[in-house]
């Protein structure tokens, strides 16, 4: 499903860094959009290995994950039968922006962190965008809700404070990311109103360990945020070389506070969520 990460690789460190963060704001949305929050079905369009559906699957009747990484899924499903969950939830593999299930099947849709793994290098239409977001259409029942967690490009270029580091992996994430305008038409043109974002300014993609300022010095780590990937060999080597002369000087702290700094006002991704017109 990813046009440039692959899962194969990353799926067993991907939640060394990586957990549902501010998953009380799709509880909310559903909540206030939606009546009989224990009746609800959800579908959990890429959801890797499974952090939000776990997280919702408690107040919900069910929680559907769909994604093509069978490592991925293979961790979802050990995760769910570890909490005891794997009654409330269903992997299956799958390959976004098509979704294998019937139209009205689900009262809610929820792309986390994924929509910009389906578009190919040189995107300018975000085709695959509408598409998935048509298909989350499809698959809803009227009135239903579409959950939209995604990073702006503005929010990738200024409040992620090791991208500073690898400006042209950067430059390459943020094409692929959605502009605010781009993504409210496809929404509209989907059939989908009432379009709200929530942008929680202090959570962090990775958690606490994402202001870590040797993060980058470990793999697992890097494997929380796709964007390493497309740093080539050189301009990784560069990053890392540049962490460690910044700590032997004594200056690395203050890098990533600086460079930390614009979240605070812009956070980091934001939350959309629109209603399905019936």
């Amino acid at each position: 499903m990813s046009q440039y990460a692959s899962y194969d690789r990353l799926a067993g460190h991907y939640d060394t860094t990586r957990s549902a963060i501010s998953a009380e704001i799709w509880l909310g949305q559903l909540l206030a959009g939606c009546a009989g929050l224990d009746r609800l079905q959800i579908l959990d369009a890429g959801c890797g290995t499974g952090n939000y559906t776990l997280a919702l699957a408690p107040h919900v009747a069910r929680v559907t994950g769909i994604d093509m990484n069978a490592r991925m899924l293979a961790e979802a499903g050990r995760k769910a039968e570890a909490s005891a969950l794997a009654d409330k939830v269903s992997f299956r593999r799958g390959e976004l922006p098509d979704l294998p299930f019937a139209d009205a099947s689900f009262d809610a849709v929820m792309f986390n962190q994924v929509l910009h793994h389906l578009e190919p290098p040189g995107t300018q239409d975000f085709a695959r965008h509408a598409r998935a977001i048509a298909e989350a259409a499809r698959v809803l029942r009227p009135g239903g809700l579409v959950l939209i967690n995604a990073c702006s490009p503005r929010q990738v270029r200024e409040a992620f404070w090791y991208y500073a580091l690898i400006p042209e992996a950067c430059r390459q994430v943020c094409a692929r990311m959605i502009g605010t305008d781009t993504l409210k038409a496809a929404l509209h043109a989907a059939g989908f109103a009432e379009i709200s974002r929530t942008v929680p300014l202090e959570a962090l993609l990775q958690g606490p360990a994402g202001l870590d300022p040797h993060g980058p010095l470990d793999p697992a780590w890097r494997a929380g945020d796709s964007g390493w990937v497309l740093a080539s060999e050189a301009e990784l080597s560069a990053a890392l070389a540049r962490i460690e002369e910044m700590d032997r000087a004594g200056t690395l702290a203050e890098f990533v506070a600086e460079h930390d700094r614009p979240r605070h006002d812009i956070g980091q991704t934001t939350f959309w969520c629109a209603v399905k017109a019936g």
